[in-house]
């Protein structure tokens, strides 16, 4: 599995980069915001996507900023064009541009579509099901990057919890507990209900509702999401590859590594919390303390 480093922030790069574990790096409109509000606004821009593109030793990608087909498409052509030569850039398209759900609907995957006729890498954006996926990889994207802190994040909020006050963002979202208690409270419900009529209670609201409430059109989790993508691109031998996108904690890192996805993006205080293991500190202090004076002088030079 590669590991992509989700930042803007060049410093933060540059030391991912020396650790020798980064393959690449993911950027969007936000992580630009921070890392330019960082220095105080003032940026020359131009320089400083170059210095990213020169310092990462694989694809760097860039988000376009418009929502229409043509302006995507021309924004998508001038960036690739303005920055190849400095290193590995991938365009970042919205899988889905409307605004509204009404207008601009398959305007991503026109631009996808185009874009990978022309030869630029294409990492489709703002994935959040699997059909999203299915249809970015059928469209040619090179990347897809689901979401699965943003999934996570959204079936907490369903429920009625709220970032902040129930969970913070880097929490992990136990899923398997989710499901547990989706069968405990759907069995609780219908065993209050007249099992003689299985359409009744199929067509029952108060099922319906509470059988759909924990999981998004059967996804029960970030993680799951990515699962998904992983079997169905796997049944059809899609070339395209699954970046695990919205990564907010270690356990997710380990998770989607087990499904067996080509790649996750992690911002930069995950490789900290992936290294970091109270036993590890335990032994190494056992060890140091328990250094004898005997073994000690083969370190030393004659």
């Amino acid at each position: 599995m590669k590991i992509f480093l989700d930042t803007a922030e060049i410093d933060e790069i540059r030391s991912a980069v020396s650790l020798g574990v980064i393959d690449g790096v993911t950027t969007n409109p936000s992580l630009i915001k921070h890392a330019v509000e960082k220095r105080g606004n003032v940026v020359d821009m131009e320089d400083y996507i170059r210095e990213i593109l020169e310092v990462t030793p694989g694809p760097v990608s860039l988000e376009v900023i418009s929502i229409t087909y043509e302006k995507m498409v021309e924004e998508a052509v001038t960036i690739y064009e303005k920055f190849k030569k400095y290193g590995q850039p991938v365009i970042k398209i919205p899988v889905c541009s409307s605004l509204d759900g009404v207008n601009n609907i398959y305007d991503g995957l026109r631009t996808i579509r185009e874009l990978s006729r022309r030869g630029i890498p294409v990492n489709a954006t703002l994935v959040m099901s699997p059909e999203q996926a299915l249809l970015a990889a059928k469209a040619g994207a090179t990347y897809v990057s689901p979401f699965a802190g943003r999934i996570d994040d959204y079936l907490r909020d369903r429920v009625g919890m709220k970032r902040g006050k129930d969970y913070q963002k880097q929490d992990y979202y136990n899923f398997n507990l989710m499901k547990k208690l989706e069968n405990m409270i759907t069995d609780k419900i219908l065993s209050s209900k007249d099992l003689s009529s299985v359409k009744e209670v199929y067509l029952d609201e108060e099922v319906g509702k509470y059988t759909s409430l924990l999981n998004d059109n059967g996804v029960y989790s970030g993680v799951d999401l990515v699962k998904s993508i992983v079997t169905i691109f796997r049944n059809y031998n899609f070339k395209t590859q699954i970046i695990a996108s919205s990564i907010r904690n270690a356990r997710q890192v380990r998770e989607v590594a087990e499904i067996g996805v080509d790649i996750v993006t992690i911002p930069f205080y995950i490789l900290k919390e992936m290294l970091i293991h109270y036993k590890t500190i335990e032994g190494i202090n056992d060890f140091i303390k328990d250094v004898v004076e005997q073994y000690r002088t083969i370190f030393k030079r004659k």
